[in-house]
């Protein structure tokens, strides 16, 4: 299993949100790049990246943040957050970072996500961002009328090879993954998937690790010390 650490990015600086409310919105630094060397340093093989500015409005604002990390870290670097048209696809993947995450578009827009996986394949994952059994968007600020079951089926048969699997009411919540979740989807879908959102504890990575899901995601924990990074990627290697 592989685990990314993530960065949250909101003006230029590595913030986290609890359960995706803007409105409650926690700093933890103000050089992004800083904290990619730590996770290099703990060993860590890759990244999560979020722009959360572009999560709402489809734009790159915190851009030159993102490949500063890239370079700085020289680690696989995914980023997710108002990927919205391929313009947008191209200026990451053109740039150096290796995998872009399309959200509110793979549920909106069948005709971009289509062409995004038919031009570079398993450079493109999509996030489910699910709140009460359904699909939510824009941000997480909107519900859709997806289920996730529905949801994953379709991606499967688009042929996108990687889903970023997020419990919203997890999210930043320190209450652990949902793992009877993941434990089904991983079962009922051939696809990659990564837990995202409650991943908080040793106990939480070492579960997800038995039952071969293909990624991780280390958020809130890291930033508060209830995970030591070094030891979680040494336990899953």
């Amino acid at each position: 299993m592989i685990l990314f650490p993530a960065i949250d990015l909101f003006d230029g600086k590595a913030v986290r949100l609890f359960k995706g409310d803007y409105d409650q919105m926690t700093v933890y630094s103000d050089n992004p790049a800083e904290i990619a060397l730590d996770f290099k340093s703990c060993g860590a093989s890759a990244i999560h990246i979020v722009d959360l500015e572009g999560a709402k409005d489809g734009t790159t604002p915190n851009l030159d943040t993102v490949l500063e990390i890239k370079k700085q870290a020289n680690l696989f670097c995914e980023i997710g957050g108002g990927i919205r048209s391929m313009e947008v696809v191209e200026k990451y993947l053109d740039a150096g970072i290796d995998r872009v995450i399309l959200g509110t578009a793979a549920i909106e827009d069948d005709a971009f996500l289509k062409k995004a996986v038919e031009k570079y394949g398993e450079r493109i994952a999509v996030g489910a961002d699910i709140r009460d059994g359904f699909i939510a968007v824009k941000g997480w600020l909107e519900r859709s009328t997806v289920t996730a079951d529905e949801f994953f089926e379709k991606m499967q048969n688009l042929g996108v090879k990687t889903i970023i699997c997020t419990d919203i009411s997890r999210d930043g919540a320190m209450r652990g993954a949902n793992l009877d979740l993941y434990r089904t989807m991983n079962r009922r879908y051939q696809v990659n998937i990564t837990a995202s959102g409650g991943v908080s504890s040793m106990q939480d990575i070492l579960a997800l690790n038995k039952m071969d899901l293909y990624g991780a995601i280390i958020g809130k924990a890291y930033y508060t010390g209830a995970i030591d990074l070094r030891e979680a990627v040494n336990a899953v290697k």
